[in-house]
């Protein structure tokens, strides 16, 4: 009778160190790309990613990370790994989001170096190599793809992506470069340092830099999505945002204690105010200053109440020890003991 097992389980360290020596030496690259419902653009996307990946010159592998896909995404991969033999495809058993799936693929990828694209082609193909001879050439363990300028954006969402960018740098560090995503170039040094951190939902765009490895940049011009919908409407990157900040800083905490400072010092000035009226006889009976000063205090008391609830999710959820994703297959085929190196809490699977 199979016993199903789940939570952090790592090999030991010299079957690990052999596991990571024996991919190293049979792959130089490794592209993950997540997919989610992307079934029109699959194809397009292949078209631009061989020919750039071919011209690298050694061996290399894609990683298409089925995110729990629920149109024939699943059915448009086996059709282009049939034609490309280096695809392989790693799927989810369920929508577990971007970043996790972008985590999943990271962590199982095999190649000295891990670049990791959207499957939308806004960001181009044919600026992997070029990272990869920048990381090569000036011995880097990270290559960040910054885009040049946001031309291909609504006005909302360059207002809102520079908000964002300002805001995060402001409380985490100036180490996170600006207008950079999800599209970068790690090392295998990089890769493993991810993998011992632990966090089973971080944020890549900010963990990334936290990390502190050398680092360059390569600019490009970001290019509008070739077919179907956006994966991050505003409910997302509002999602996004919030688990950014709470995630690197309490700055929110002490925002509501300095506003709670206010607040208190609102009333004192109030209750002084009030005071003189009644000495000087000028007290009169009114609603207004009252209304406002009760609608001040309730909403200072819920935004405190609503950060502090933040946090506690997260504790919460940290608490839970849930993995940030299942792993359903993976066309890699690897024994049990290459699956099992996966750093972040492991998949469900059968022991027997």
């Amino acid at each position: 009778m199979p016993v199903y097992q789940t939570g952090p389980r790592r090999p030991a360290v010299s079957q690990r160190g052999l596991v990571a020596s024996l991919a190293v030496s049979a792959v130089l690259l490794s592209v993950v790309v997540p997919v989610y419902n992307e079934e029109p653009t699959l194809a397009l996307l292949a078209a631009r990613l061989r020919p750039a990946l071919d011209g690298i010159g050694a061996a290399y592998e894609v990683v298409a990370v089925d995110d729990g896909s629920t149109d024939a995404t699943p059915a448009v991969l086996a059709r282009v790994r049939a034609e490309w033999p280096q695809v392989r495809v790693v799927r989810l058993r369920r929508n577990s989001g971007h970043q996790a799936a972008l985590l999943a693929g990271l962590l199982r990828a095999r190649g000295e170096y891990v670049a990791s694209i959207d499957a939308d082609l806004q960001d181009p193909p044919e600026t992997i190599p070029q990272m990869l001879r920048l990381a090569r050439a000036q011995q880097l363990d990270i290559v960040y793809g910054v885009r040049a300028d946001r031309r291909s954006d609504s006005r909302f969402k360059r207002w809102t992506a520079g908000l964002y960018y300002r805001l995060v740098r402001r409380m985490v560090g100036k180490h996170v470069p600006a207008q950079a995503g999800d599209f970068r170039l790690l090392s295998r040094a990089a890769v493993e340092a991810l993998r011992e951190l632990g966090e089973s939902r971080p944020v890549l765009r900010l963990v990334v830099p936290w990390l502190g490895f050398p680092s360059g940049e390569v600019r490009y011009q970001r290019e509008e999505r070739v077919a179907g919908r956006t994966k991050y409407p505003v409910s997302r990157m509002a999602a996004l945002a919030a688990d950014s900040i709470t995630s690197f800083s309490a700055a929110p905490l002490r925002f509501a204690t300095w506003l709670g400072l206010g607040g208190v010092v609102l009333c004192v000035l109030l209750v002084l105010g009030a005071l003189l009226a009644y000495v000087m006889g000028a007290t009169v009976s009114g609603w207004a200053s009252l209304y406002v000063a009760v609608l001040f205090l309730g909403a200072v008391q819920l935004l405190c109440l609503g950060l502090l609830g933040e946090y506690i999710a997260r504790i919460f959820t940290a608490t839970q020890g849930r993995p940030a994703y299942f792993v359903s297959s993976d066309t890699a085929d690897a024994p049990p003991e290459v699956e099992a190196d996966s750093g972040a809490p492991t998949p469900l699977r059968a022991v027997r």
